[in-house]
């Protein structure tokens, strides 16, 4: 016989009472929360409405591209809009929300089918990434945009500010292909010219092309590493020839 979410709230009020004081958050309708934490293999088992969190998930997912996006755009305007997509990207995915998850030791309210919890599921980043995403959900179907946006500052904003040098600089390869994207809508082309050298001190050339022409090359005990020098070569060409342009 399953049960129903209004019993898994009376069943577990202490840990509910206690998720909210760590998001700093008193839900008007706690179910929201609760439903946040019901995972798919814990409703096809248990739950007889079958509702679990992954609705929630896909909402939330939205706020944090909308919430953080708003933190980044007040915080860095001076960037574009490429840069700025690839900061939010690096703190809201897979790793960083879960990452974010452990921190409220969010793995331990979650319900779970009995194969999943038997198979690490309160560890695995998937799951806990999602449940984040659904609560995050929550919270804004809750309180509204405002509380939500103060929820994801308090909780964002340090990790932006900790890691901020980390987050804003632009590695060569990924500075040339957004320049290249923006003004041409192509990206470039990476050759490796040569492999040289004993098995265990290798040397590569590889070269950066772009319509015919090389726009620079490095060398390097590997390749990704020559693929970055090449792309240097080629920022600093291009800024030479638009200097060059009256």
């Amino acid at each position: 016989m399953g049960t129903t979410l209004e019993a898994l709230v009376q069943d577990h009020v202490e840990d509910l009472a206690e998720l909210q004081e760590k998001i700093g958050y008193t839900f008007k309708d706690i179910s929201l929360l609760q439903l946040s934490m019901v995972h798919s293999s814990f409703a096809f088992e248990r739950l007889d409405c079958g509702r679990h969190n992954e609705t929630q998930e896909f909402l939330g997912d939205a706020v944090l591209d909308l919430t953080v996006g708003y933190i980044l755009f007040t915080r860095f305007p001076e960037l574009r809009e490429g840069k700025l997509t690839r900061i939010r990207s690096a703190l809201v995915n897979e790793v960083g929300l879960a990452e974010v998850a452990r921190t409220i030791d969010l793995g331990k309210y979650l319900l779970l089918g009995r194969g999943e919890d038997a198979s690490y599921g309160r560890e695995k980043s998937s799951i806990l990434s999602c449940a984040y995403e659904a609560m995050v959900g929550a919270i804004f179907l809750d309180g509204g945009y405002d509380v939500v946006l103060a929820y994801v500052q308090r909780t964002f904003g340090p990790l932006i500010e900790e890691r901020g040098d980390q987050l804003t600089s632009t590695d060569a390869k990924s500075g040339l292909q957004e320049r290249l994207q923006e003004q041409y809508n192509e990206g470039p082309q990476y050759v490796l010219d040569d492999e040289e050298g004993p098995a265990h001190a290798r040397v590569f050339t590889v070269s950066v092309h772009f319509h015919d022409q090389i726009l620079g090359s490095g060398r390097a005990s590997n390749k990704k590493e020559a693929e970055q020098q090449a792309a240097r070569v080629a920022l600093e060409f291009l800024q030479k020839e638009q200097g060059k342009t009256p």
